[in-house]
């Protein structure tokens, strides 16, 4: 195989796994907004506790401005879930295709997951090289959509 066949290759299979970790980037911005979600409310929480036993008119605020923030991330959130819902579906049935179950099963423990490759080789009775060569025929079989897959 010639230089330049190579790196086409090496360069489809970077597409490739830039594809499936996208499930893991998902499941980051959901705990994220999960995480903001949280601080807010407890941020509001820790400012509507007053000590004294009576009430303080001097240390409220609009709450249309934290209702307003709380609805703009309930929402975020909501349609980041429908994402990765949809994306794990696809990345899902694109790594069920592949005809070998060990090719299968690497790619679902690697990007869905996110096992250490040491994890997976102890998990499928392999030694860590013996799974990297399943890795790279599994990747080498996978088909990914062919809008990611073109030059951007």
């Amino acid at each position: 195989m010639d230089r330049k066949a190579s790196d086409q290759i090496k360069a489809e299979n970077e597409k490739k796994k830039e594809y499936l970790w996208k499930y893991q980037d998902s499941v980051r911005r959901v705990a994220r907004i999960e995480s903001e979600l949280a601080e807010i409310r407890a941020m509001k929480a820790g400012t509507a506790i007053n000590y004294d036993g009576l009430p303080s008119g001097s240390r409220q605020t609009d709450l249309s401005d934290y209702a307003a923030e709380l609805d703009k991330l309930e929402r975020e959130l909501i349609l980041e879930r429908y994402k990765r819902i949809k994306l794990y579906q696809d990345i899902e049935m694109r790594i069920k295709r592949l005809k070998s179950r060990n090719e299968n099963d690497v790619l679902f423990y690697r990007y869905i997951r996110r096992l250490d490759w040491w994890e997976i080789a102890e998990k499928m009775h392999y030694s860590e090289r013996w799974i990297y060569k399943i890795h790279g025929k599994a990747l080498a079989h996978l088909e990914i959509p062919k809008e990611f897959s073109e030059v951007q």
